[in-house]
């Protein structure tokens, strides 16, 4: 069994994601369960990735729009969920060559381009949801 690269486990993690946003309102529906964020909750301070499953569900339902409002992440997500798919079609046909391994400055990137990502998202919910901190 090979090993997937970044990009492929984040795809699968999408394509999870998305499954879990079909049925998400159906649960919800029935249930009354929800997924609060633990770190807004607790201190009225929303998270990078607060508004996420809102988002997932929105998008999954079409609703462009509100996915936005809700997340921007949620389209890097999606848009490497679908090249992942195809990346992955392409390696087991044979056409590409197995992921070779990141060298530690391709890590490196790849974990400062995930700050920067968490930064700004934390900022955009700052500012969606404005919570009153003083």
């Amino acid at each position: 069994m090979r090993e997937f690269s970044v990009p492929e486990r984040l795809g699968g993690f999408g394509a999870l994601a998305a499954v879990g946003a079909a049925i998400w309102p159906t649960v919800t529906a029935g249930t009354g369960m929800a997924l609060p964020c633990l770190l807004r909750t607790v201190t009225g301070v929303p998270c990078p990735a607060c508004g996420l499953t809102t988002a997932a569900v929105a998008l999954v339902h079409g609703r462009i729009g509100p996915a936005f409002l809700a997340n921007p992440l949620i389209f890097g997500l999606a848009a490497c969920t679908v090249a992942s798919g195809v990346l992955v079609a392409l390696r087991a046909a044979g056409v590409m060559a197995p992921p070779r391994p990141w060298s530690s400055a391709q890590r490196r990137r790849a974990g400062r381009a995930a700050g920067l990502l968490a930064v700004a998202s934390w900022l955009f919910q700052m500012h969606r949801l404005q919570p009153d901190l003083f």
